[in-house]
């Protein structure tokens, strides 16, 4: 149960940073964003690997890698945008999708 809340909070808090990167904020914080998603990504993947989830898993490496801040992949700011919203909203969705698996 503490393992399960733990990678929700992790989608929640990640969601939440995507959704704040379509305003214009300081570069830093794109910096950091990047630093975080690689992060948080990266715990997911792991996560999802243990759970024998290997779609989910590869994902997540997917998105560690778009968004890590070493060797940077420079996209258009509306990709971003596009990019920033949609995985957003799919860190949010995901729990209730497993949810709804379940049953």
């Amino acid at each position: 149960m503490i393992q399960k809340i733990n990678v929700n909070l992790v989608k929640l808090i990640a969601a939440i940073i995507l959704f704040i990167c379509p305003f214009d904020m300081l570069y830093w914080f794109y910096d950091l964003v990047r630093t975080l998603a690689l992060i948080g990504f990266s715990f997911l993947a792991y996560d999802a690997r243990k759970k024998k989830k290997n779609i989910e898993s590869i994902i997540f490496i997917c998105l560690a890698i778009l968004f890590q801040p070493i060797l940077k992949i420079h996209l258009t700011k509306p990709i971003w945008i596009v990019i920033d919203l949609v995985v957003g909203v799919w860190l949010i969705a995901s729990p209730f999708i497993e949810e709804r698996k379940k049953e």
